[in-house]
């Protein structure tokens, strides 16, 4: 498949889990709900999350591979953002799709380590 088709698929999976975590905190809100899930969906974010997953090193080697084929994949340019943040927020992007698709128990266990 490709990357930034699992990207995509990776954006929609990742904020379902962010919202389905902030209301299991209790926010009941929607505008503290939508104010909240930013911190956690925003390019800046995910790239900070990213960073803090391969500093840990608790990505594997394959989902590293997947992380920079997703960050090299040709896209356009972020008009909110640089470029390297960017990239970096659709290659976790692309690793969260990746494992919707073929490992929902590694997902799960990315998404319990984002999300403590």
């Amino acid at each position: 498949m490709n990357n930034l088709v699992l990207a995509y698929l990776g954006d929609a999976v990742y904020e379902l889990y962010v919202r389905d975590y902030l209301i299991r905190q209790g926010l009941c809100k929607v505008k503290d709900l939508q104010k909240t899930a930013v911190q956690y969906v925003s390019a800046v974010s995910q790239a900070e999350i990213l960073d803090d997953l391969i500093t840990k090193e608790f990505l594997t080697e394959e989902e590293v591979d997947i992380v920079k084929r997703g960050r090299n994949a040709h896209s356009h340019q972020s008009k909110s953002t640089d470029i390297i943040t960017y990239k970096k927020s659709t290659g976790f992007e692309t690793l969260i799709g990746h494992l919707y698709k073929n490992d929902r128990e590694r997902l799960e266990e990315v998404m319990t380590e984002v999300l403590k």
